[in-house]
């Protein structure tokens, strides 16, 4: 079994013009062309915290969206979502809450591809050092079904070193860095990581960089395809 994983924090949809075009970004999901996708910052921050993006067009463009919305009006839960391509069955959808100053979250799916569960979740952490380390140190307990192959990824805000031991990343995770993805006109820091359990084999594992993904938002979307190789 092979899937690809994306993720993108698209900014509210404001690029790097400062206008905010759902559009443009619709367009370089499309240009992805993963299996999944963890998006970030899906909702506007204040107010009904309603989503930017339209879903009759992720629908139409074959995507289920996966999420525990915040309020009515929102497509995220603190402005994360999975989007998973038809095909792939949702089985569980769960929302957790990272309590910190400003509010963040996770959304864990529980999946089943081709008769093979796995679970993948979508987060995005704190910019303070220590509630981030709190943070991986929990997801990695909980992003887990003992033997089910589990995906984490998202923007984990995390620029002084590498993430894993003393940083929060538990040993039966594997983390994957594709490169730096912020900012997008100019990437310097390596902001957006897959992590993955022991199942997964990394085959591919890059940022996507065209013009238009340089342009629709301040971070650049990274792509990480994974092998399954006993299932």
């Amino acid at each position: 079994m092979r899937l690809t994983f994306a993720s993108y924090n698209i900014h509210k949809g404001i690029g790097g013009d400062r206008r905010r075009d759902p559009d443009r970004i619709l367009d370089v999901i499309a240009e992805l062309e993963a299996d999944i996708i963890a998006l970030q910052e899906i909702d506007l921050r204040m107010g009904n915290r309603r989503a930017v993006l339209d879903r009759a067009e992720l629908v139409a463009a074959g995507w289920q969206i996966v999420s525990r919305p915040t309020k009515p009006a929102s497509m995220g839960w603190h402005g994360n979502a999975l989007l998973v391509k038809d095909g792939i069955a949702v089985l569980k959808v769960e929302a957790e809450h990272l309590p910190q100053l400003e509010p963040r979250g996770a959304v864990r799916a529980q999946l089943e591809v081709a008769g093979q569960p796995i679970c993948v979740t979508g987060m995005h952490l704190d910019l303070t050092g220590l509630r981030r380390k709190r943070q991986f140190a929990h997801l990695c307990t909980a992003s887990r079904a003992p033997g089910t192959p589990a995906v984490m990824l998202g923007d984990c805000n995390e620029w002084v070193r590498p993430i894993g031991g003393d940083r929060g990343l538990a040993a039966h995770w594997e983390m994957v860095q594709p490169g730096p993805s912020f900012p997008a006109r100019r990437p310097l820091l390596p902001l957006d990581r897959v992590m993955h359990t022991g199942h997964w084999e990394c085959v591919e594992a890059k940022v996507h960089k065209t013009a238009l993904s340089r342009q629709a938002s301040d971070h650049l979307p990274i792509v990480v395809t994974l092998d399954l190789p006993n299932y």
